[in-house]
């Protein structure tokens, strides 16, 4: 099973951590909502050591904000080319292909889910996203669909239960 041997994963923004909704505010400014249960998942990976890294077609801080919260340092927004961005970050984290994960929704993330080694979709991608992937969430994006990737990588490589354990004593 692909989740086993990953290293990295990578999440696109609208549509898998957030809803896809856009909300704009008064002086241009973008609001976005993330799920608390989703930034939880982030945070298990990254205390299980897997690198977590987000690639967007957009650029809003409210990304920014998010991903600094949740201690991701591999970050690229405004990407016109995500198979590139995400190669970037697999190359600074030192990780290859089939050592990453990456979660995308639409049709301008087929390139990468199609190279890398475990490709994840919400349940609520389009249909040639959701062929492509290993993982179909049962959860659209935004509502736990990174959660649920999380918990499937963790699960794979046999980190779960350890986790579960430093919450349950």
């Amino acid at each position: 099973m692909p989740a086993e041997k990953v290293k990295l994963v990578v999440f696109d923004v609208d549509g898998v951590l957030t809803d896809g909704s856009i909300i704009w505010q008064d002086g241009g400014w973008d609001a976005k909502v993330f799920d608390v249960k989703d930034g939880f998942g982030i945070l298990l990976l990254r205390k299980a050591r897997i690198e977590v890294g987000i690639v967007t077609g957009r650029t809003s801080l409210a990304v920014e904000q998010r991903a600094k919260e949740l201690g991701i340092r591999w970050v690229v927004q405004g990407t016109d080319d995500k198979l590139a961005s995400v190669r970037e970050i697999m190359h600074k984290a030192g990780v290859r292909e089939d050592e990453t994960a990456f979660v995308g929704d639409d049709l301008n993330d087929l390139p990468v889910l199609r190279r890398v080694g475990f490709p994840a979709a919400p349940a609520d991608a389009v249909p040639e996203v959701r062929t492509v992937c290993e993982l179909v969430t049962k959860a659209p994006g935004g509502k736990g669909c990174a959660r649920e990737v999380a918990e499937r990588v963790l699960k794979a490589q046999l980190r779960w239960n350890g986790l579960l354990e430093t919450y349950l004593t």
